[in-house]
């Protein structure tokens, strides 16, 4: 399927949310995620189905001094 994913269009075979930040790499315990400009809390990860033609925000927090 084809998803937008932090800006860039992208392919991925990821059923939901949760295969997709694993597949790509990120630490589920450092991001915030954004499907379609809804905020999905990490709890619904592995339940939240992917569809073609997404939109999807992850977000990683930083902190600093």
């Amino acid at each position: 399927m084809n998803i937008k994913l932090n800006g860039n269009n992208i392919e991925s075979n990821s059923l939901f949310l949760m295969d997709l930040v694993l597949e790509k790499g990120f630490d589920p315990a450092s991001l915030v995620a954004e499907v379609n400009q809804e905020v999905i809390r990490q709890e619904a990860w592995k339940s939240l189905s992917l569809k073609d033609g997404d939109s999807i925000e992850l977000l990683s927090f930083v902190g600093g001094g």
